[in-house]
């Protein structure tokens, strides 16, 4: 495979060892009942006790070089196998860091998880079993068919005959595990979604009491997967036993014509061992090497799946004189900016246009799924624009390096995402190299300080996955911490006050408008209280700009703005 072959060259010398140690082993299990059969009828047949003990200290020879080519064999067939997917697991995880949210969107998480665990696994068997069984038996059925030929011509004829019943079994096999193996794959796909569904969302299932029916929908994608499960390894187990059954008919068969040709002194009985050691090695070798083309079309799907995920030409990368700075003006211009999602029909934006300056306070709000959080998505290229263009100190975002453009920007989102580990290396992901000090001020600034300072650990509180040790607000102080600490060019806020309390929201702000004064700083709120002082409010509707002005001037002239206030004001506030 195709796959296999681009890590593989990585490996050569253990490559190269693992050939040396099949020689090793297959001198030993091919030599030692020749040397045998030499003891029987040259031996122990004369009563000859040297040649006897001759043959005896080459055996121990031959042993000892079957020995350490075995575990040659096992130690470099497993350093191949693990290391190779090793390197697969790592590109794939680099991978996915370089998708934008349409890659995400397109192969979904569940079965990016899929490809990493599972179908890696299934190519590490595998690479396994080729470097343990596909480079060995070939050697092994070429040395033992000679050996048999050279042994008895007339007894060989038996193995002849059963090769192609034993090839036709493995097509057949092959064949039809091809599409169960390709189900089962999915099925696990669809497993890990509903799994990550569940524990995510444990608490709307429970308020909903939704316990029974996840349980059953759960409960029906797992017994699909073991239906095809079960399929696959019935069809692989269905093929030792068939083999055996085979290899024991065709040694009765033998002994049958054998015994009449020692009988009639044309065999002896030397010989007519080392042919049945010869017999089983090369009809075993051919099981053994059949078991690979039986694995094959399993481990042909996952190759491709994973192939897929890395062939995948994410839509969001750098252009080829990527640029790492613009001009230094601090600002940032939409300019007639129209978006559509890649599976949507409508665009989401239409002819969005608005220019910032330096310590510009720029506010959204509008009606649910009005474009607010796509709008700013747009800024630090987690999507790009479809007509129109964005720019930031005079350059459009498309030209610029993504490390360098994510580096002028402090994204707090609308969903905080915490990392399981300490507060100081949750704040510390925003700038790596911060001190002391400046962790405390970002903390001090974004009103963390107090309850960060009131725990056992402190800034060593040690955090659970996705922070659920602590509170919504909590949690959002922090993210807003992690964004000051790096002092961007521009702040974007989605949402990112709706889990405050009033007075934590206005002493918060107090603190940031210092701080962010020579920053652009971009607010997507559904509250009014959070925008009111905003030096510009921009109001959006169906993907569209139906205002901007400030909050006096939109109460004025438009009339959605107004309707929002005066859902969340009073008369005498709106009065004002």
């Amino acid at each position: 495979m195709r796959l296999i072959l681009r890590y593989l060259k990585k490996y050569r010398l253990y490559v190269f060892l693992n050939i040396l140690g099949v020689f090793g082993f297959a001198t030993a299990e091919l030599g030692i009942p020749t040397i045998v059969s030499n003891m029987i009828d040259n031996g122990i047949a004369l009563d000859n006790k040297s040649y006897i003990y001759k043959l005896g200290v080459l055996i121990l020879i031959v042993a000892v070089i079957g020995g350490i080519g075995n575990i040659v064999l096992a130690y470099c067939s497993s350093k191949v196998s693990t290391s190779i997917i090793r390197d697969i697991r790592n590109d794939i995880f680099k991978k996915a860091q370089e998708f934008s949210h349409t890659e995400y969107n397109k192969f979904g998480v569940s079965s990016m998880i899929t490809r990493t665990t599972n179908d890696a696994f299934v190519l590490m068997q595998f690479i396994n079993v080729i470097f343990r069984t596909a480079l060995l038996t070939p050697v092994m059925i070429l040395i033992s068919m000679f050996m048999v030929i050279r042994t008895s011509f007339s007894l060989s004829i038996i193995i002849g005959g059963c090769i192609p019943i034993i090839c036709f079994g493995v097509f057949i096999i092959a064949k039809t595990s091809d599409p169960i193996s390709n189900r089962q794959q999915k099925g696990m796909d669809k497993l890990n979604r509903i799994l990550r569904e569940n524990l995510s969302g444990v608490r709307v299932i429970r308020a909903f009491r939704k316990d029974s029916y996840e349980s059953r929908r759960y409960s029906m994608a797992n017994e699909a997967y073991a239906n095809n499960a079960k399929k696959l390894f019935k069809l692989m187990s269905v093929s030792e036993p068939a083999f055996f059954m085979l290899l024991n008919i065709a040694i009765v068969i033998v002994f049958i014509i054998s015994s009449k040709m020692i009988d009639s002194g044309t065999l002896q009985v030397g010989k007519l061992v080392a042919f049945e050691e010869y017999m089983f090695h090369a009809m075993f070798s051919i099981m053994l090497f059949s078991i690979v083309f039986v694995m094959y079309p399993r481990a042909e799907i996952s190759a491709e799946r994973i192939e897929e995920l890395l062939n995948e030409e994410p839509t969001i990368k750098n252009s080829e004189n990527a640029v790492t700075s613009g001009d230094g003006s601090g600002t940032l211009e939409f300019d007639h900016v129209t978006f559509k999602y890649p599976d949507s029909e409508a665009p989401v934006l239409q002819n969005v246009s608005f220019q910032a300056q330096k310590g510009d306070v720029i506010a959204f709000i509008g009606s649910t799924g009005s474009g607010k959080s796509t709008l700013i998505n747009l800024i630090p290229r987690l999507y790009d624009v479809s007509e129109g263009s964005i720019k930031v100190d005079g350059v459009d975002v498309r030209e610029y390096d993504l490390a360098s453009l994510r580096k002028k920007i402090g994204l707090i989102p609308q969903k905080t995402m915490l990392f399981s580990g300490s507060i100081k290396e949750n704040i510390k992901y925003g700038k790596s190299d911060a001190a002391e000090a400046e962790i405390k001020k970002s903390t001090k600034i974004a009103e963390a300080y107090d309850f960060i300072t009131d725990k056992k650990d402190q800034f060593e509180e040690i955090l659970e996955e996705g922070g659920r040790n602590l509170s919504g607000g909590q949690k959002q102080r922090l993210s807003i911490a992690r964004a000051i600490i790096r002092k961007p060019d521009i702040y974007i806020f989605d949402d990112s006050f709706s889990a405050l309390d009033f007075k934590t929201d206005a002493k918060l702000r107090k603190r940031l408008r210092d701080e962010i004064s020579d920053s652009i700083t971009l607010i997507v709120a559904q509250r009014i209280s959070s925008i009111v002082d905003a030096g510009k409010i921009i109001v959006l509707n169906e993907g569209s700009v139906v205002g901007i002005g400030t909050h006096d001037e939109l109460l004025k002239n438009c009339e959605i703005y107004y309707e929002i206030a005066a859902s969340q004001m009073t008369k005498e506030e709106l009065a004002r």
